[in-house]
């Protein structure tokens, strides 16, 4: 009786963190639609940051980070032609690529959420990638989800750990001592984790895969990474 008692409340706690985590992510998909939220500004003087959310996400979802990473000196870029971020990640590598060299942006740290750390590895990769001094990912499916394959979206099913895509990425090793990756000790989304072989790895005592973002503790971690990075 207590075993079950404990497996029901186990539950029902996971569910109520699983409906917060929602619920941050519809509030940040409303402050897009309602044009509540702006890109933050800051005193500058400290190397530019560049923005690359998940996938059916707009830059609102790292709106914290980036609030913080403003007030630290950072001036904030977002790629708006990245739109909701549905393309596959060879094409919207591209559009940040072409963004990077358009706006005639260099010395950049790359910020990035979910999918937009694959992106933004493959903008390392490509020669666009000298315009960044590297890139600082949160809870991106390095290896993919063991779920994906069950989605009924294409655009979620490329994140099977299968899909030539990420199998592609993974083999790309020499670039990963660029990146700093870090992930909720729990993610509903991605149970692999965002651990990064030859990466700098760090794991939170957070749970989720959205709600992290809004965070004390994730917000700091990504700005200090972000000072370390740009020196």
């Amino acid at each position: 009786m207590n075993r079950s008692r404990t497996s029901v409340g186990q539950a029902l706690v996971q569910l109520g963190q699983r409906a917060a985590d929602y619920a941050w992510a519809a509030d940040r998909q409303a402050r897009h639609f309602l044009g509540r939220a702006t890109v933050p500004t800051g005193p500058g003087g400290a190397a530019p940051v560049v923005l690359l959310p998940g996938i059916y996400e707009t830059w609102e979802f790292l709106g914290p980070v980036a609030t913080a990473l403003a007030r630290a000196g950072h001036p904030v870029h977002t790629v708006p032609g990245l739109r909701h971020n549905a393309r596959p990640v060879p094409e919207s590598a591209d559009v940040v690529a072409e963004h990077l060299e358009r706006a005639d942006l260099s010395g950049v740290v790359l910020v990035a959420h979910s999918k937009g750390g694959l992106i933004g590895k493959r903008v390392l990769l490509s020669p666009a990638g000298e315009r960044a001094l590297g890139m600082v990912a949160i809870a991106t499916p390095f290896a993919g989800s063991r779920w994906a394959r069950y989605m009924l979206s294409r655009a979620l099913r490329s994140f099977d750990p299968r899909d030539p895509v990420l199998l592609a990425l993974a083999g790309e090793l020499l670039v990963n001592e660029r990146i700093t990756s870090i992930y909720p000790r729990f993610d509903p989304h991605i149970p692999e984790t965002g651990r990064l072989t030859g990466a700098r790895n760090v794991e939170l005592p957070l749970w989720g895969h959205f709600r992290p973002l809004g965070q004390r503790l994730l917000v700091q971690t990504v700005a200090d990474e972000v000072a370390r990075i740009s020196g």
